[in-house]
């Protein structure tokens, strides 16, 4: 057997078990999942660190120092059948709340303000804190958009309901007071009986 055949071999033969022994390319890890337990039933969130760090890592915050634990849903707007938002948080509650964040605006982080998706409210860009919304039906308009006036840099959507839509739906349909305020505000979307947030937590993906 000449030197070449044999070098020839032991290379085919050795191909096998390199590829046996190679490391494997990572899987990219998952999304935090959180399961909200309310008195309306429970959802399940996925959290979108991939493309907003900045606002799912907020999110995460609140609920890994368990200070969605007791809040309420205290709006509803529904401007329309199926179309509309509820939101949820600390109400500003000084002892509760964490620093504002940075704004991550959709034309940055591509996610799109579809049905059930978990969105920051805010005022100027770079004051959301601890008040959080989700969507019923699509909303279009909180994404940002170049062409309107004003800063157009729409909400920092971060997340989407993935099961217990119909809990949603409960907390969404429930009955509003035509008189109820928060401090002045929100008159027609203050819940008559507000759903209660009982528990926010990771969960296993």
């Amino acid at each position: 057997m000449s030197r070449m055949l044999a070098w020839m071999m032991a290379v085919a033969l050795a191909l096998p078990a390199a590829a046996q022994t190679g490391s494997t390319p990572a899987a990219p890890a998952a999304n935090p999942r959180v399961a909200i337990e309310t008195s309306a039933g429970r959802m399940v969130v996925e959290v979108y660190l991939d493309k907003a760090p900045v606002s799912a890592r907020n999110f995460l915050r609140y609920v890994d120092a368990r200070r969605l634990d007791g809040v309420v849903f205290y709006r509803t707007v529904k401007p329309a059948e199926h179309f509309g938002f509820v939101q949820f948080g600390v109400q500003n509650a000084q002892t509760k709340m964490f620093p504002a964040i940075k704004h991550e605006p959709t034309s940055e982080t591509g996610i799109k303000h579809l049905d059930g998706t978990l969105s920051l409210p805010r005022l100027a860009p770079g004051t959301a804190r601890g008040e959080f919304t989700i969507m019923i039906g699509d909303q279009p308009s909180f994404d940002a958009d170049m062409s309107k006036p004003g800063d157009n840099l729409g909400y920092a959507a971060f997340g989407r309901v993935i099961e217990g839509q119909d809990a949603l739906l409960k907390i969404f349909d429930a009955p509003t007071s035509p008189t109820k305020t928060l401090m002045g505000s929100f008159k027609g979307e203050v819940p008559e009986a507000p759903v209660k947030i009982v528990s926010a937590r990771r969960i296993a993906s």
